[in-house]
């Protein structure tokens, strides 16, 4: 029987570890999975820390040279396991700080809302190494302790550069569903309608807050978004070049490849208190492809009229473009 482990993150690890040996080396019974279950339910920080080395041991390379031994090679095999697992799982541990025009620290415990207002970008460094960009117009609340890192993404947008801690989970709670980092960059985007979750570096599990309410989950990889609605999850592949794109607002940019002009108008919307309105579906459907400062809505207003030959009339904070 694997003993109940201390509340180290070492120790958690090596638990974690100790219980995917047992499982995939000795023969596995029904009372082993509910001693199994019991100490993952025991802590969010065993959950974490046993998803973590489960989805390494399941990305390894060599997974079909590991599996079950004879016998007589048990032992050896199970004291090469650690080690495997350790490398595979610490190369996703990724940790980093970006620039942003505002900057807010936090080391002691407590729980604390952030915002930004429309245009505003805000940078906020956790103790611990972590670091949580805020997008314009976002709103988040953050609880820390000894024991756990949690936020709650209101609305807007936030990307999350996070240094993996099994003894303290980082989670994310965002209207229906929970983000656990898992050694992980990422972002994530909350509308009217979906909540989308970009995974830049590492792995992020993607779960329902409550459990009974959506029975959908997944583990994201890097280049995966995960776009959950009131009732369905669903994941998609972008190129890396896509997702750098997407993350322009971290520079104050907005970058757009063959969007249409209603998507451009949209974005921009979104960061100025002049608004682009787009008065035919002719004007709306052209497509452009270009960079500009996300404050910029008066440079993209003189392309629309030059470059696309767009009728242009700004009244007010109002900005009109038409055929």
């Amino acid at each position: 029987m694997i003993e109940q482990p201390p509340k180290g993150s070492a120790e958690i690890e090596a638990c974690a570890a100790a219980w995917l040996e047992r499982k995939n080396f000795t023969p596995w019974s029904n009372a082993d999975q509910s001693e199994l279950d019991v100490w993952l339910g025991a802590s969010w920080a065993h959950r974490v820390e046993f998803w973590r080395l489960e989805t390494a041991w399941n990305r390894m390379e060599r997974l079909t040279a590991l599996r079950a031994p004879r016998a007589e090679n048990a032992p050896e095999a199970r004291r090469r396991l650690m080690p495997a697992l350790r490398k595979v799982a610490g190369a996703m541990v990724l940790a980093g700080v970006t620039g942003a025009a505002a900057y807010s620290y936090f080391s002691v415990p407590g729980d604390t809302r952030y915002a930004t207002a429309l245009g505003e970008r805000k940078v906020l460094k956790l103790a611990d190494g972590s670091s949580i960009e805020l997008n314009t117009a976002t709103s988040l609340r953050v609880s820390h302790d000894k024991a756990h890192r949690t936020v709650w993404l209101e609305k807007g947008e936030a990307y999350f550069d996070i240094k993996h801690d099994a003894a303290r989970p980082f989670t994310v709670l965002v209207g229906s569903r929970r983000v656990t980092d898992l050694g992980t960059k990422f972002s994530i985007r909350k509308s009217n309608s979906e909540i989308k979750v970009a995974l830049v570096e590492g792995l992020a599990r993607v779960d329902p807050a409550e459990p009974s309410a959506h029975p959908s989950s997944a583990v994201l990889s890097p280049g995966d978004v995960a776009i959950a609605t009131a009732g369905s999850l669903k994941v998609i592949r972008k190129p890396e070049q896509e997702l750098r794109d997407e993350l322009g607002w971290r520079r104050g940019m907005l970058v757009f490849v063959h969007a249409t002009l209603a998507d451009v108008a949209a974005e921009f919307n979104r960061y100025n208190d002049t608004k682009l309105v787009i008065t035919d579906p002719d004007a709306a459907t052209r497509r452009i492809g270009a960079t500009f400062p996300a404050q910029d809505v008066d440079d993209f207003a003189a392309l629309a009229k030059t470059v696309l030959r767009l009728h242009v009339e700004k009244k007010g904070n109002r900005i009109f473009i038409s055929r």
